[in-house]
């Protein structure tokens, strides 16, 4: 039987894996902040390629990932097809220039380079950030992930309830593979060769007995906890968190000079956009 993959960490040994959850998670948001802020082309086009560096040196396999991947891209696809469905001639506002390649400006559907760069750019600001946050969650250890939130200031209920939720990620993909399997056993058609109305009630069929299983296992895991009396106290302590290292450090370096060229681009730019069309 071939192996299945699930959304899930899988400890690796690389020097993502080894950095602090801490690291990580201001390292994510930070970029993730500065890239949606700007529509500097050249800066949006760095930052992919940074992050598609990154995901490759985590060693994830693209089979852990194919399903999430088609999901934001399938999504993406749809709002940029919205976005010039309803402002074919956003871009032409935005850099104050027209360079019509389809149709004339007094058209409502025209396509000009103007547009182009700016559906590029909104491309760019959903594909940088998908790898980012596919290394983050990949590579970072629930607890020592939750040790983090709590580090950077979040309670620690609430981080608990994170590590959880991430623990139990794969959990359900595997009870969903399961009853799936059950339902197929029993003559419920739904894999690919089924018609997609079919596919759609076995889904169904699945999803309800899929919350139900969850349902007792959250009463379970609720009992457990408080029988241990979770969260009596207002601190704790915690078995997987990490203390700084040099690579953390260097890490934060690279992280601040990221963000540090996004804001000069800005002065320079005099704004968040960068207009290329009026250097001709």
């Amino acid at each position: 039987m071939a192996k299945r993959f699930y959304v899930g960490y899988s400890e690796r040994d690389t020097f993502l894996h080894r950095l602090s959850g801490s690291t990580k998670l201001i390292g994510f948001i930070s970029m993730s902040i500065i890239g949606m802020l700007t529509f500097d082309t050249r800066f949006l086009v760095g930052i992919f390629l940074f992050s598609l560096f990154l995901f490759f040196k985590s060693q994830i396999k693209f089979q852990e990932i194919s399903f999430v991947i088609g999901v934001i891209a399938a999504f993406a696809i749809f709002n940029i097809v919205l976005v010039y469905l309803f402002a074919p001639d956003y871009g032409i506002t935005i850099y104050h220039s027209q360079h019509m390649l389809l149709g004339e400006r007094q058209n409502y559907f025209n396509l000009s380079l103007e547009e182009l760069l700016y559906l590029f750019n909104i491309l760019l600001k959903y594909t940088f950030a998908v790898p980012l946050a596919l290394v983050f969650l990949l590579t970072t250890e629930p607890s020592e992930f939750a040790a983090s939130l709590n580090k950077i200031g979040i309670p620690y209920r609430t981080s608990y309830a994170v590590e959880i939720t991430l623990r139990y990620i794969p959990d359900i993909q595997r009870d969903y593979k399961t009853i799936s399997l059950a339902q197929q056993a029993r003559g419920y058609e739904i894999s690919k060769k089924a018609k997609l109305k079919t596919r759609i009630k076995g889904v169904i069929q699945i999803i309800l007995p899929l919350i139900f299983t969850s349902l007792d296992k959250i009463e379970v895991i609720s009992q457990a906890m408080s029988l241990r009396r979770f969260g009596h106290h207002k601190k704790r302590t915690w078995y997987k968190a990490q203390s700084f290292k040099f690579a953390d450090y260097f890490a934060m370096i690279v992280i601040l000079f990221i963000v540090v060229i996004g804001i000069i681009l800005f002065k320079i730019n005099n704004g968040r956009f960068w207009n290329p069309f009026l250097e001709n």
